[in-house]
């Protein structure tokens, strides 16, 4: 007789402070035969603090490939292993998606223990639109895929939701500001902690806040989505004028000229290169 598959749960744990853990994820936490931890030393405090002395094994973006299968085998054999993550929700930024995939294919329960959750922490207090939301998280390390993934978000009508390092979000506030315009945004920082923070403003006053004030901890940023903004005057004469119009305006107001040939051409549909063409002869 074939022993009885274990279960995989996937544990959120606080994304600050402590006392946003469930009563129901301490529990499975002490009942499991095994903790798959993102980082086990990170982890290792909070099973500390619970006094949860359950085995743990790292579960890492770089072992994933390795660890995944044999997390899996343990399964398999009827043990139970609880997911986690460095903060938050497992499966959500991190490798726990892998593990799911390759548990559900192997025939093995997957049930979820809900819980703290930065991304939608920050939307229900950001003052945006939360009826319908697109979750996006980290972008792309390298610019060009930045870039590239902005360009397509350009028309998105939902509220975007985007997560992001203090030492990378002036940088990043550039490029959406580039890409999006001067929306309403929202960035809040140390969500749940001692000195979390909100900062409600647009992309443009976002800019020159960080500009003044040094960006620390960890970042949610709440962007407007295009929805109706995309019918206001202002975006409908950038739409009708010429380009080499419309590339002017948009340098006019503080952008790069790189940025608003990538901006114009993205709006319109056309290459970059057309509408550098554009100028270009117009500049003759």
């Amino acid at each position: 007789m074939n022993a009885p598959q274990g279960i995989l749960y996937l544990c959120a744990t606080p994304i600050g402070n402590l006392e946003d853990i469930t009563f129901r994820a301490i529990r499975v936490l002490k009942e499991a035969d095994l903790i798959a931890a993102e980082d086990t030393r990170h982890t290792r405090k909070l099973l500390n603090h619970f006094e949860i002395h359950t085995s743990s094994v790292s579960y890492h973006e770089h072992n994933k490939l390795e660890r995944g299968p044999e997390l899996v085998s343990r399964l398999l054999e009827g043990q139970t292993i609880a997911l986690v993550s460095d903060a938050g929700m497992p499966g959500i930024s991190d490798p726990g998606t892998h593990l799911v995939q390759l548990a559900i294919e192997a025939g093995v329960a997957v049930v979820p223990i809900p819980g703290a959750n930065a991304a939608l922490s920050a939307l229900v207090a950001s003052g945006l639109d939360t009826t319908n939301f697109t979750f996006v998280g980290f972008l792309p390390k390298t610019k060009k895929k930045r870039r590239d993934l902005l360009e397509q978000l350009v028309n998105q009508p939902y509220t975007m939701l985007f997560y992001e390092s203090p030492h990378r979000i002036k940088e990043t506030l550039k490029e959406m500001s580039a890409a999006f315009g001067n929306r309403p945004a929202v960035a809040g920082r140390e969500l749940t902690k001692k000195f979390e923070e909100f900062i409600r403003s647009t992309l443009s006053g976002l800019q020159v806040h960080f500009s003044t004030v040094e960006p620390r901890g960890e970042f949610t940023l709440v962007i407007q989505g295009a929805g109706e903004q995309l019918n206001t005057p202002e975006s409908l004469i950038e739409t009708e004028m010429p380009l080499v119009e419309a590339v002017q305006l948009l340098v006019a107001k503080g952008i790069t000229k790189k940025d608003a040939l990538r901006k114009v051409a993205s709006e319109r549909g056309l290459s970059r290169r057309d509408v550098y063409q554009a100028v270009l002869e117009a500049d003759k």
